[in-house]
């Protein structure tokens, strides 16, 4: 199925998609710091680079796209270039596993959280996020 924009304004829409200081990652980082709990963001020294962290904690959290990282209630894979789309999901996926995997052996607690889930109720996942910090 061939794509309904150009190739040009494809990528100016494709580029405008953030992939830090999201919507959904600022209000739960709003709620967390309005109730007294400080943290770091997108701190590259702790492996996978996680939305919010704490290195004390030892406390890494990710807020994930629910297109990006395939979330099975919302994500719907595009028509346009469907393969490359599968594969890209799949792989995000598989990062998002080694990650958690290498923060475990490292001793760290992991919390992620879906798109949705913060949208739906961000007090309860900023809650959940406080508990631990």
């Amino acid at each position: 199925m061939p794509d309904k924009f150009s190739k040009d304004i494809r990528s100016k829409i494709m580029s405008s998609i953030r992939s830090k200081n999201t919507s959904p990652e600022l209000a739960v980082r709003k709620i967390i710091w309005s109730n007294g709990r400080r943290y770091r963001i997108h701190d590259k020294t702790v492996f996978g680079t996680p939305d919010i962290s704490h290195k004390g904690k030892k406390l890494a959290v990710f807020i994930d796209g629910c297109f990006w990282h395939g979330c099975k209630k919302c994500c719907t894979v595009p028509q346009t270039n469907e393969m490359f789309w599968r594969n890209k999901i799949l792989s995000n996926r598989k990062r998002r596993k080694k990650v958690a995997s290498r923060l475990k052996l490292d001793g760290w607690k992991m919390m992620a959280f879906w798109e949705h889930e913060v949208k739906t109720n961000p007090n309860m996942v900023a809650y959940k996020i406080s508990k631990l910090l």
